[in-house]
């Protein structure tokens, strides 16, 4: 039976000697943000300071090319954890949502289209580990439902974690371009006290207390944190890192200024469009500082890892699931088929690999989906034979192995559908099957997407389009 806990509920367990070599399987401790790019320190931002998740990367391997299948929460985290693509879990919009925890619905829910598919986490349960949730796995009405299990998938977990701090009881104290609303809208606040105090800080607090209850037996350990999901909530001396009047803004082509295909850039919102640049400049310091804030949370859970001896027959995992824009293109947030919102950081530590070489980049594409069957090659479990993703093991072995040519991701608009589809040197994107346009980008040339180049005239680039058009044409129609 699966216990919950209340929020709050911390009990810090007094630490014994260290069983990390008493079992055989390697633990698997799962680490995802909310709504974070690739605004990070290893990821080449000078301005973001990330130091955790620049150490994981060190010791493991950092994926350049990373890409999630829906750049929205419930579609993308109901694909990786089913290893099943969007169209496959019938999952392609989040649950209605609202202001209360009352306004949300319990569906879709993936059980509904694919009631017998077994998660990634329920496949550990079935093999003998004790799977556990700390935080936001599954989809959340964030900050709604924080403290609830939101649209959790009980079969999935032994035990599970939702603790609610003082970012969902200070809500009222947040600044909102929608007064009123938080989740959706951008929103910010430099929030009094301590980490601790916070949602993602009594996080890591359970994830530290359970490392140390758990360290003697196999564990899948998922923890989720809410940032820098919006509201952007982080301690004011996070803030203070991040002057506003320091921050460069992103600068828009003649293509972003136009707005054409309208459906590329139909995620933007009403109240966005008449920000100022000085509002601008400080919902990019709210979201650098919530990054910052969210780092340190999940480095505490890891120095307890290495502290405990644990990290030795561990593997880690740590990314987002999905990207996300601040202000590229003139967007926001979510829901675009650019790149800033369909890349994530992925790093990806084996212990096997880790104790033998030193920090790795790859260039392969990877997607999200393929996070279920890597995990259990690298573990040794059998996956079910429906899953769509490919195992990354080889690429963790040898960095400059290629598992797949392209990475698809889409979206909705409406009763129509967006599909992308990158390559190692292009991104081309149709709209409603290209009938409500077409967009080809030279991601080496050409990496801020500037130039849609669907039109141009070179043989070359025609042949190109037309290939990728053919894979998005078939991964659309599911075969």
């Amino acid at each position: 039976m699966i216990r919950f806990m209340i929020a709050g509920l911390v009990a810090f367990l007094v630490s014994g000697p260290s069983y990390a070599q008493s079992h055989s399987k390697k633990n698997v401790l799962f680490l995802i943000a909310d709504d974070l790019n690739c605004d990070l320190h290893c990821y080449g931002h000078r301005s973001v300071r990330s130091p955790n998740i620049d150490k994981l990367a060190s010791r493991g391997v950092r994926f350049e090319r990373a890409y999630c299948q829906f750049p929205l929460c419930s579609p993308s985290r109901t694909s990786f954890m089913t290893g099943r693509r969007p169209n496959s879990t019938g999952i392609v919009s989040n649950p209605k949502s609202g202001t209360r925890q009352s306004d949300y619905v319990a569906t879709p829910h993936f059980r509904e289209h694919i009631p017998d598919t077994v998660t990634m986490s329920q496949l550990f349960r079935n093999n003998g580990y004790r799977s556990i949730r700390i935080g936001k796995i599954y989809h959340y009405g964030v900050p709604g439902q924080i403290g609830t299990n939101g649209l959790d998938d009980l079969e999935s977990w032994d035990y599970v974690v939702n603790p609610a701090g003082r970012d969902k009881a200070e809500e009222n104290q947040v600044f909102s371009m929608t007064p009123g609303s938080y989740g959706g809208s951008l929103s910010w606040h430099a929030a009094e006290g301590a980490d601790e105090e916070q949602t993602d800080g009594l996080i890591a607090n359970s994830a530290i207390s359970l490392l140390r209850e758990h360290q003697d037996r196999p564990f899948f350990m998922a923890v989720g944190f809410f940032r820098p999901h919006t509201p952007y909530v982080a301690p004011k001396g996070y803030f203070a890192q991040y002057p506003w009047e320091t921050i460069s803004l992103p600068k828009l082509s003649p293509q972003d200024l136009e707005r054409k295909p309208a459906p590329a850039f139909a995620s933007s919102k009403k109240e966005q469009e008449g920000m100022s640049d000085e509002l601008r400049r400080k919902a990019i310091q709210a979201y650098w500082s919530s990054i910052s804030f969210m780092d340190h949370q999940l480095g505490r859970v890891v120095d307890e890892l290495h502290r405990l001896g644990l990290e030795k027959n561990t593997v880690i995992v740590m990314t987002s699931d999905h990207g996300y824009h601040m202000y590229e293109h003139g967007l926001w947030q979510k829901q675009s088929l650019f790149e800033n919102s369909a890349r994530v950081p992925l790093i990806l530590i084996d212990p096997e690999q880790a104790m033998n070489t030193k920090s790795e980049v790859s260039q392969s594409i990877v997607e999200l989906v393929d996070l279920y069957p890597t995990l259990a090659d690298l573990c040794g479990l059998a996956v079910p034979g429906y899953l769509e993703g490919k195992s990354l093991k080889p690429i963790l072995k040898d960095p400059t192995h290629r598992v797949k040519e392209y990475a698809f991701t889409q979206v909705r608009r409406g009763n129509k559908s967006g599909y992308s589809v990158r390559s190692s040197q292009w991104r081309m994107t149709i709209w409603n099957e290209g009938r409500d346009g077409e967009q080809l980008y030279d991601m080496e040339r050409d990496p801020a997407e500037s130039s849609n180049l669907i039109e141009a005239a070179d043989p070359e680039i025609k042949e190109v389009s037309k290939v990728l058009r053919e894979q998005l044409i078939q991964y659309a129609g599911g075969k």
